[in-house]
């Protein structure tokens, strides 16, 4: 029981509460109980005051009683919102300090490509946003009023109980009927089923369609505006048809709950009447119990509510991710220092590897010898496996079967961090920080005179300078195109490479240049690299046919290696590629210079 208690979503946001700031939160539940407490007092407090009366005793003491209750009654409501508003901005940064740190601190990033996790990341990623729900700041004062009525109906019951034993179970058990309403018409537990959260993303994606920059062009290009802003509103109507699904209370329950109701309350009140009827329960006494018997009403839905509901399943979203990403992003680690590695090369030895959405194994016993100090370039269809092999060789995922060795060390062996700062990579959905340039070129830091050479060797000087922000929303900030962009980045590995880096891999990194910006940057890159090991993989043959050795990749595994004239001469897969991209390039080049004799 115990353990059913602890898993349940609103006992982790309790919590979450504590560990966010443990002050706040026991002065939180503290006028929590006190507000619950208060109407229970008042019943007795009132009836003290009418039993005084009759009596003919002092009324100071009663009245005082009374106006204090009274009193607390009307203050303590504002100063429990203030408290709760500041308890929830607070809970709320700690649990984005706890998923953030949940993100970053596995060393791979398998975790943040797991489906299995993507519900519970989506719904923690954008949880305090008023996306999905109001910010926890207001959430918590609706909370605050569910659990208040809870506590003053169970305080009452208790005041109820010296009336008659009986009469307190009684009514609690009538008015927790209503508690099984809820259950029954499943607002406590269908709110967040499997077909809410996808609705809900499908709600999201709408919505960032709309309002986010990336899809802008598109979206007016193609008259996608009203097309977007529908299907926002379909999605989030049938977001809402399930969550009111969810929530409506059905009939049966409802009669069934208030006939039961109904009839507690009966049998408590005619008790109560026929004993003041007959002289065995004084006025003051009457007052005070039929009093608690109309507060112990506060029960009925206490303490549960949407707001609750809202605000403790990203609570424990959060908390079910701390626990699930370090597996689902860990890696074997080494404490081998790489140190100018690698001398002789990097092998991949019977390398398999799959993702958890993939079909089947992208590398299959993948084999391939890098010499150190060569370049290589890794051609191949979609879905060859490029990509994966760069990810591998980052060690961002380890593979699942076989090796990745340097200088016949598995990387495994290896210290990541020491490793990784072998590496210096240029991936295609390279990052763009919104901070000056030189912060651009070496996040790290690095002395200015190296960022520029960086930046010269990239073909990047005299974009900005280097304490520009690259970003127009900053106070003298600018903003570049996307092949400036590219060359940024590209300026930031060769910044890594004059640092120490020993490995440099180019993952696409120009695909938004032309043929001739792409040839010079790679011309640059190899001129600036020439003792270091460059792995590049590229769509475009008139770059890769500068590489020392060019692999074909097929499936998985290598199915061609050479130089771009063995390639050629062995009229295989690569020259069919090859020519086939020429001719495309040719007939482009023809079709330029007819337009330039007709201009």
């Amino acid at each position: 029981m115990r353990e059913r208690l602890r898993a349940r979503n609103e006992w982790t946001l309790a919590d979450a509460l504590r560990r966010a700031d443990g002050r706040l939160a026991a002065a939180w539940w503290a006028i929590l109980v006190l507000r619950g407490l208060l109407p229970a007092l008042f019943a007795v407090a009132m009836g003290a005051l009418i039993g005084a009366a009759q009596r003919g005793a002092g009324l100071t003491a009663p009245l005082g009683l009374v106006g204090v209750v009274f009193v607390l009654l009307q203050v303590l409501p504002p100063v429990h919102k203030a408290v709760g508003a500041n308890l929830g901005s607070r809970t709320a940064a700690w649990l984005y300090d706890q998923l953030t740190r949940a993100c970053v601190r596995p060393p791979g990033m398998g975790h943040l490509e797991d489906p299995k996790l993507t519900s519970d990341l989506t719904m923690a990623r954008d949880f305090d946003l008023g996306i999905t729900g109001p910010p926890m700041s207001i959430s918590m004062d609706f909370i605050a009023g569910g659990l208040v009525e809870m506590v003053g109906g169970l305080a009452s019951a208790v005041v109820l109980a010296a009336y008659a034993w009986w009469a307190s179970p009684l009514l609690v058990g009538a008015w927790l009927a209503t508690h099984w309403l809820l259950r029954e018409s499943a607002v406590w537990r269908d709110r967040n089923t499997e077909e809410v959260r996808q609705a809900q993303r499908h709600a999201d994606y709408a919505y960032r369609l709309a309002v986010e920059a990336p899809a802008a062009k598109e979206l007016r290009l193609f008259g996608l505006g009203t097309w977007t802003v529908e299907r926002f509103r379909t999605q989030r109507r049938r977001l809402f048809e399930l969550q009111w699904k969810a929530t409506r209370l059905r009939e049966r329950p409802v009669l069934g709950s208030l006939l039961l109701v109904l009839a507690a309350n009966v049998v408590v009140f005619w008790s109560l009447g026929a004993a003041a009827a007959d002289g065995r329960l004084p006025l003051d006494r009457l007052v005070t119990f039929a009093s608690a018997a109309l507060s112990t009403s506060m029960i009925a839905f206490g303490g549960l509510s949407w707001a609750l509901d809202g605000a403790a399943a990203p609570a424990a979203a959060v908390l079910r991710l701390q626990a699930a990403m370090d597996p689902a992003g860990a890696l074997v680690r080494g404490h081998v220092t790489p140190a100018r590695m690698p001398a002789r090369e990097i092998r991949f030895r019977e390398v398999s590897f799959s993702y958890p959405t993939s079909g089947g194994p992208v590398l299959a016993g993948f084999d391939l010898t890098i010499p150190a100090g060569s370049s290589l370039a890794i051609v191949g269809q979609n879905g060859a496996g490029k990509t994966t092999i760069a990810k591998l060789l980052c060690r961002l995922y380890d593979p699942q079967a076989g090796s990745i060795e340097a200088d016949g060390v598995d990387l495994r062996a290896l210290d990541i961090d020491g490793w990784r700062s072998r590496v210096a990579a240029v991936f295609q959905d390279f990052i763009r920080f919104e901070l000056p340039l030189r912060d651009n070129v070496a996040p790290a830091g690095a002395p200015d005179d190296v960022v520029r050479a960086a930046l010269a060797e990239a073909g990047a000087a005299g974009l900005a300078e280097l304490g520009t922000v690259l970003a127009r929303a900053y106070p003298g900030g600018t903003e570049l195109s996307g092949g400036q962009w590219q060359r940024i980045a590209l300026a930031r590995a060769l910044c890594a490479v004059r640092l120490g880096a020993g490995v440099v891999l180019l993952d696409e990194p120009t695909a938004q240049l032309d043929v001739r910006g792409e040839a010079e940057i790679f011309d640059r890159v190899l001129a600036a690299t020439r003792h270091t090991t460059t792995i590049l993989i590229s769509h475009r043959f008139s770059t890769v046919r500068h590489a020392d050795r060019i692999c074909v990749l097929e499936r998985g595994k290598v199915v061609e290696l050479g130089t771009h004239e063995e390639l050629i001469a062995a009229g295989g897969r690569y020259r069919t590629m090859f020519e086939l991209q020429a001719s495309r390039f040719s007939e482009d080049a023809e079709a330029g210079a007819t337009l330039d004799v007709l201009d």
